[in-house]
């Protein structure tokens, strides 16, 4: 059921339009001219809002105007018995969801409506998946060491330079790279992430470069890569460090020449993508091994960025707390638990080794076994 505001000068127009919705089960305000239905709108939220354009004391184009100005968010239908073409051109430039001649054709009206309404749900939708993943990516806290990073990110992202992200494992080198590419002018393209320690060896060119059918036994058909997919976008390369010497041979001449070649092809491809590597390893000690390439190094490394443990940024905890019991207990379906602040500061004297990761499951430990209030007591007993 949507909620209709139908505004029209002739009551018999307005109140045949009403008995037709009203049996659609939406619920209908009727207005009389334009200036009520710009109160009307905005004191109240509707889905749709039925304008005629010839009306006394604001007409309807008038009434759209100051609509769309207001960013009101209803989808406007227009309506006209003296319309032209160039009219209903007009409107819709101007914002109008749709435009309607006189005398409205009933079902077009419906079919109209069904339609604005989708959309609507449409946009709300997509509005709510952005904030979300913002939210997902969302750096917290205020931490010197954090404040560092963010600074950094916010000067590295809108450029093209390769970036290496180090850390220990579990302090946000991934959150770091979604953050980069989402302030980056790639933000639109996508974000391709390989995990390069999950990947055998044997199999990580194929699946960075692509390949040729029958290259291999199973490689019943082309497929290709993650630099193809990443077009346009950014490569996440995560634990580069365990990437194996032959594949990072390959990916230095991908990034000298921006081309790649798909296993067990002869033909070279162009790529366009920037690429974030991070890792948990000492990258110069894994040279001086002879595990890592100091070419390779040094193209992915033009921007370092190190991420600190959450040893090194214990004024973060407190709003880590409030952040995670927040959307954990949302994600419970649960009202937001309280912590006393013993209990913060307990959590602040503890050991973190598994750094955000191993935070974020004592905090749902917490919420799943305290009671309303999450006691230092409990702090003890679970973490």
């Amino acid at each position: 059921m949507a909620k209709i505001l139908v505004t029209d000068d002739e009551k018999a127009i307005r109140r045949s339009i009403k008995e037709i919705l009203e049996f659609e089960k939406h619920q209908i305000d009727e207005a009389e001219d334009g200036v009520m239905a710009l109160n009307m709108a905005s004191a109240n939220n509707y889905d749709v809002i039925l304008c005629d354009i010839k009306m006394p004391k604001l007409d309807g184009e008038e009434l759209l105007s100051k609509l769309i100005e207001t960013n009101n968010p209803a989808a406007i239908i227009m309506m006209s018995g003296h319309g032209t073409i160039d009219t209903a051109v007009s409107c819709v430039k101007k914002g109008a969801y749709d435009y309607l001649a006189k005398p409205i054709d009933l079902n077009r009206l419906l079919v109209s409506i069904k339609n604005a309404l989708d959309k609507n749900t449409l946009v709300t939708e997509t509005k709510t998946l952005k904030k979300k993943i913002s939210k997902s990516t969302e750096m917290i806290g205020k931490s010197t060491a954090l404040t560092k990073v963010k600074e950094i990110v916010a000067k590295v992202a809108p450029t093209e330079a390769r970036i290496l992200i180090t850390g220990s494992n579990g302090s946000g080198k991934e959150l770091v790279a979604k953050q980069i590419h989402e302030k980056s002018n790639r933000s639109t393209g996508p974000l391709i992430e390989v995990n390069c320690a999950a990947i055998p060896s044997d199999l990580i060119e194929s699946e960075l470069f692509g390949h040729e059918k029958g290259s291999f036994t199973s490689a019943v058909s082309q497929r290709k890569g993650k630099f193809e997919l990443a077009e346009g976008g950014t490569l996440f390369l995560d634990e580069i460090g365990d990437m194996s010497i032959s594949a990072q041979a390959k990916v230095l001449r991908a990034l000298q020449e921006n081309k790649i070649m798909r296993v067990g092809g002869d033909k070279e491809i162009k790529v366009n993508v920037r690429v974030i590597a991070a890792t948990n390893k000492d990258l110069k000690k894994e040279i001086e091994q002879n595990n890592f390439r100091e070419d390779l190094f040094h193209r992915l490394a033009v921007i370092p960025i190190n991420v600190p443990s959450l040893n090194e940024r214990v004024d973060d905890i407190p709003e880590l707390c409030d952040y995670f019991i927040a959307s954990i207990c949302e994600e419970m379906g649960i009202s937001k638990k309280k912590i006393s602040e013993s209990a913060i500061k307990l959590l602040q004297k503890n050991n973190w080794p598994g750094n955000i990761r191993q935070f974020r499951n004592v905090i749902e430990r917490l919420i799943i076994l305290s009671g309303n209030d999450i006691t230092e007591k409990e702090v003890e007993q679970f973490i």
